[in-house]
Formats: C-alpha cells, structure tokens, sequence
C-alpha cells in the first residue's frame, strides 16, 4: 500500500513564499519519493526533541516538516522553509 500526502495550509501558503523553482522541486519531490513509496522514513529523519513526532525531509536547502500518520497512510505536511530558519 503506497502513502500519499497532504499540505496543510500553513505550509501551503509557506510554500507560495518559496518561489516558483523551489516550490516544483519541493512538490516534485513529494509526487516522486513520498507518493511513490509504500514506507516514507526511508527519505527522512525523525526529528528529536520537543518535535519528536515529526519526520523532516531535506530536498536542497529546504526542509519540508511532517507528521506521519499511519492509519491514514498519510504524510502530512505542516511547514516547509528554508534550513537557516523552519526550527525557530
């Protein structure tokens, strides 16, 4: 059974922020790693911490933040920024 995602609206609007280029390299990472697989930790890290819930996935200079949610088979992703700053 393949996982999917979905973006939240937070993240959404976080993403428009990005630009053009790095939103399609972000979402095209997303259609091809995450929405291909049937288990999404092999492409990310369990964060640690007070974000212990949640997987980070590093595509270039961006992190994308998600939670997993298994019964769903659902990535959900709740930020997405640039490293220097998506942990503040």
């Amino acid at each position: 059974m393949n996982w999917d995602y979905e973006i939240t609206a937070k993240a959404l609007k976080q993403l428009r922020k990005l630009g053009p280029e790095a939103s399609r390299r972000i979402l095209a990472f997303l259609d091809s790693r995450i929405a291909e697989t049937e288990d999404p930790r092999q492409f990310g890290k369990c964060l640690t911490g007070s974000l212990a819930e949640f997987w980070r996935y590093r595509v270039e200079d961006y992190r994308i933040i998600c939670k997993l949610e298994e019964d769903k088979l659902v990535v959900l992703v709740v930020r997405i920024g640039n490293r220097r700053d998506i942990y503040d």
